[in-house]
C-alpha cells in the first residue's frame, strides 16, 4: 500500500492550490474512468419460424398473440367461478407474497450497492478520562488525571475509477429484474394451477354423477335378475354377477368424493384460505369448463419476450456478467479521499471553542499487488458462473419450445380422441338398451348385459376425462406460452411493492 495524505501543516499557498485542483482532478478521474469487465450482450437463441405441432394455417399462426388476451387467458373458458378463483389467488396467494418480499429485498440490496458510489459521512463523539504517571528529574513521581472530550465528522469516498462499484450496481439492478421475472413466473404457474385444479374438480364431480347414474341402472338390473331368479327363469349365478357389479360400481363413489374434496382443499390453499373455506362455493357440482376448438399461439420468437423463466435466465446472465467486472476491478488500484474535522478539549466547556479544532484531508491509493493468484481466480470463478447461466438460458429456451410443442400435439390429438369417445358412448348406450331388452325377453344371457353396462360406464368415464384433458391441455398451452401477466400490470405491482417496501 502506498498513500498520500494532505496535512494541516502545509503552507497556505499549497493549501489553496490543493483545493483548487482537487475538484478538477476528481471530475477528470470520474469522467475518464472506465468500467472493467465485459458488457452484457443479450444472448441469442435459435428458435424455429413456426410451430411444427400447430394445426393452424401459416397466416393465422404468424399473427402475434395479443398480450392482453394471453394475460387473462382463463376468460376464454367463460366460467365466472374459475375467473373469480384465479383473481383471488393472484391477490392472496402466499407464495406470490413471498416472491414480492424477495423483490423488496432485491431493491433494498440495489440501494446498498448504489450507496457505495457516493461519499460516506460519519459523526462521532467521545469522552475519555485517563490517569498517567510523570517522573520528575529529582526522581519523584506524580499522578496526573485528566479528561478529554472530542466531537467531529469523518468522511470517506472511494473514487470508482475502474468501475467495480458501478458493475456491482449493474449486477444489483439485474438481480431486481430477476426477482420481478421470478414473481411473473410464479404468477404464470399460479393461474395455471388454479385452473387445472378447478377443471379436475369438475371432472371428479361429473364422474361421481355418472357413477351414480350407472349404479342406479345396475341396481335396477340386479332387482330384475332377482325377480327372474325367484321365478325360476335364471340361475343364482346371474344374481351373484349383478350384485357384484353393483357393489363394485358403488365402491368407486367414496374414492371420487375423497379426490374431489382434496381438490377443493388444494384450491383453497392456492387462494390463501383455510382448506374448508371453499366447501360451500365449490361442493355443488358444475360443468367442466369448455375449451375453444382452436387457440391462437403466435410465433416461437414470442416466447423470448413472453416467458418469464426465459427473461429470468437472461437477467441472471446480466448479473453474472456484471460480477465479472466487479471481480476484475479488484486487480486494479483503489483511490480514496478521506478527511475528518472536529474539536478536542480537556474540559466540556472548551469543546465549543473552535480554536480547539483539528482536521485532516488527503487522498490515498491501495493496490493489492500480490495475493497468490486469488484475485485472478476470483475472476475465473465469475466467468465460469456466467457460462453456467448462459447454458441454463439455452436449456430454458429449449424446454419452453418443447412445452409448447407438446401442448399443441396433445391438444390436437385429444380433440380427435374425444370425438371418438362421443361416438362410443352413443353406441354403448344403444348396446345397453338392446341387451336389457333381449335379456328380459330371455333371448340372451346376463353376461351380455354386464358387458354392455361395464362398457358404457367405462366410455362415459373416459369421455369425462377426455373433456377435462382437452381443457387442461389448453391451460398447459397458455402456460407454455407465458400467459398470466402483462407488462403494465407487473410494472404497477412492482411500483406498489417498492412503495410498500419503505425508505
Amino acid at each position: 500500500m502506498f498513500s498520500i495524505r494532505y496535512a494541516n501543516h502545509l503552507r497556505p499557498v499549497q493549501t489553496r492550490l490543493f483545493f483548487t485542483l482537487l475538484p478538477a482532478v476528481l471530475l477528470m478521474a470520474i469522467l475518464s474512468g472506465c468500467a472493467v469487465g465485459p458488457d452484457f450482450v443479450r444472448p441469442e437463441a435459435a428458435v424455429p419460424a413456426q410451430w411444427s405441432g400447430s394445426t393452424q394455417p401459416a397466416a393465422a399462426e404468424a399473427q402475434t398473440l395479443a398480450d392482453e388476451e394471453l394475460a387473462h387467458w382463463w376468460m376464454v373458458f367463460g366460467d365466472p367461478t374459475l375467473s373469480s378463483l384465479v383473481e383471488r389467488a393472484v391477490g392472496a396467494n402466499l407464495d406470490l407474497q413471498l416472491a414480492e418480499a424477495r423483490i423488496r429485498q432485491a431493491r433494498a440490496a440495489k440501494g446498498v450497492a448504489a450507496g457505495g458510489l457516493g461519499p460516506a459521512l460519519d459523526a462521532s463523539a467521545a469522552y475519555q478520562r485517563s490517569r498517567s504517571s510523570l517522573t520528575a528529574a529529582d526522581g519523584r513521581t506524580a499522578a496526573i488525571t485528566g479528561d478529554q472530550y472530542q466531537a467531529g465528522f469523518d468522511a470517506f469516498w472511494e473514487i470508482d475509477i475502474f468501475g467495480g462499484r458501478r458493475r456491482n450496481l449493474e449486477a444489483a439492478d439485474a438481480d431486481v429484474q430477476a426477482a420481478i421475472e421470478s414473481r411473473r413466473d410464479m404468477l404464470v404457474s399460479l393461474t395455471a394451477e388454479v385452473a387445472l385444479d378447478y377443471i379436475q374438480l369438475r371432472a371428479y364431480q361429473q364422474q361421481i354423477a355418472i357413477t351414480r347414474q350407472n349404479l342406479a341402472a345396475q341396481q335396477h338390473s340386479a332387482k330384475l335378475t332377482r325377480e327372474r331368479f325367484e321365478g325360476g327363469f335364471v340361475s343364482g349365478l346371474d344374481v351373484a354377477n349383478a350384485e357384484a357389479q353393483t357393489a363394485t360400481t358403488a365402491s368407486q363413489i367414496p374414492l371420487l368424493e375423497s379426490l374431489a374434496q382434496q381438490t377443493i382443499y388444494s384450491i383453497s390453499i392456492l387462494i390463501g384460505e383455510a382448506p374448508p373455506a371453499l366447501d360451500a362455493e365449490l361442493f355443488p357440482a358444475g360443468a367442466i369448463p369448455g375449451a375453444p376448438p382452436v387457440a391462437p399461439v403466435g410465433v416461437p420468437s414470442d416466447l423470448l419476450r413472453r416467458r418469464p423463466d426465459v427473461r429470468l435466465a437472461e437477467a441472471q446472465i446480466h448479473a453474472a456478467t456484471a460480477r465479472i467486472g466487479v471481480a476484475t476491478a479488484e486487480l486494479f488500484p483503489k483511490f480514496t479521499i478521506a478527511g475528518s474535522v472536529g474539536v478536542r478539549a480537556n474540559d466540556f466547556g472548551s469543546l465549543f471553542n473552535w480554536s480547539n479544532n483539528f482536521w485532516s484531508l488527503g487522498p490515498s491509493a491501495l493496490w493489492r499487488l500480490f495475493e497468490s493468484g486469488s484475485l485472478k481466480a476470483g475472476v475465473e470463478v465469475q466467468k465460469a458462473l456466467q457460462e453456467q447461466d448462459v447454458i441454463v438460458y439455452r436449456q430454458t429456451v429449449l424446454n419452453a419450445l418443447q412445452e409448447v410443442e407438446n401442448a399443441l400435439v396433445a391438444s390436437a390429438k385429444e380433440q380427435a380422441h374425444r370425438e371418438a369417445l362421443v361416438t362410443a358412448v352413443a353406441a354403448n348406450r344403444k348396446a345397453v338398451s338392446l341387451s336389457e331388452t333381449l335379456y328380459t325377453e330371455g333371448l340372451t344371457d346376463f353376461i351380455s348385459v354386464l358387458i354392455a353396462q361395464q362398457a358404457l360406464y367405462n366410455t362415459e368415464n373416459a369421455l369425462v376425462q377426455s373433456t377435462a384433458t382437452v381443457s387442461t391441455n389448453l391451460v398447459a398451452l397458455y402456460k407454455a406460452l407465458g400467459g398470466g401477466w402483462t407488462e403494465d400490470s407487473s410494472d404497477r405491482a412492482a411500483a406498489s411493492i417498492q412503495h410498500t417496501g419503505g425508505d
